[in-house]
């Protein structure tokens, strides 16, 4: 029979890891602050790994500490991109509300095959971390009174270096080095994906496109958006394309518009512009359309 006391503190964390980085990415109050990333990157790197071995190797004596940390990173260095594969394949697409219901169920899944494997394994015979015995040896090492004041001294700045070194590591994950500063602008067809634009209208008929913005400038930034038909048109209400974006904001929305005049190959510009600077487009695309007569 399954023994039911047995309490696997690992798995416990992390699931507790999972839960704590999804709300930290679906709450918009805590999606942009510095823990976000923090526990971004071990739901990466680390937890799918670490609960699939776990579920693979549930007894003590399968694999040692400093094997199971190692395949822990590897095996999520493979998993992560073998589901992004798939994602790629669904109609979701690999993008960050996929990818991260995705990692989450996986984990989630592989941390309940290890919770009922290790309840089938003999008492004591099931691996665990040792959190508490490890934390009441350092507390030892830490309070216990060294035998020379060289000692006491050497224990002191071997202390201050290690938290030295978790704050050098955590600064430099929360503050990455800045990169090149660009704006994304893009356009889609009505069904969201790169095809299916609007190429042959009858005069007086609406087309319809998603224009997408995309700021890195690591700063906010204003837009304004402009559609212009054949250099004279223009089509986009200017009230409704004023845009402010803080970094790695995205804004995408569907316009409607509606040709004035007929003609071949007209070309429709659309034309962005930055921090009210209307003199020159900032970035500028454009589509081909024929307008028939009615």
């Amino acid at each position: 029979m399954p023994q039911k006391n047995k309490t696997p503190t690992d798995i416990q964390i992390v699931i507790a890891l999972v839960v704590l980085t999804c709300i930290f990415i679906m709450v918009p109050a805590l999606s942009n602050t510095p823990i976000r990333t923090i526990l971004g990157l071990p739901m990466v790197l680390f937890l799918p790994g670490y609960s699939l071995i776990a579920a693979l190797f549930p007894a003590r004596d399968d694999l040692d500490g400093i094997e199971r940390l190692a395949l822990s990173f590897g095996l999520s260095i493979a998993v992560v991109p073998l589901i992004g594969l798939v994602l790629n394949y669904t109609p979701w697409g690999i993008r960050l509300l996929p990818i991260l219901i995705s990692l989450s169920a996986f984990t989630l899944m592989m941390c309940v095959v290890a919770v009922y494997r290790r309840n089938f394994l003999p008492e004591g015979d099931e691996f665990s971390v040792p959190f508490y015995s490890a934390y009441v040896s350092i507390k030892e090492e830490i309070l216990k009174k060294p035998d020379s004041r060289l000692d006491r001294i050497l224990t002191i700045l071997l202390v201050i270096s290690i938290l030295a070194s978790i704050v050098t590591l955590a600064y430099v994950v929360v503050t990455p080095k800045e990169g090149e500063k660009f704006t994304e602008f893009y356009i889609l067809g009505p069904g969201g994906m790169a095809d299916d634009y609007p190429s042959e209208l009858r005069l007086g008929q609406n087309g319809t496109v998603i224009i997408g913005v995309v700021n890195h400038e690591y700063a906010d930034s204003e837009y304004s958006i402009d559609l212009i038909l054949d250099d004279s048109s223009q089509l986009m209400d200017r009230e409704l394309s004023q845009i402010t974006l803080s970094h790695n904001e995205t804004w995408e929305k569907e316009v409607t518009f509606t040709p004035g005049s007929a003609g071949d190959n007209m070309k429709l510009e659309f034309l962005l512009y930055k921090d009210n600077d209307m003199t020159k487009p900032y970035r500028e695309l454009h589509l081909w359309i024929d307008v028939m007569e009615i």
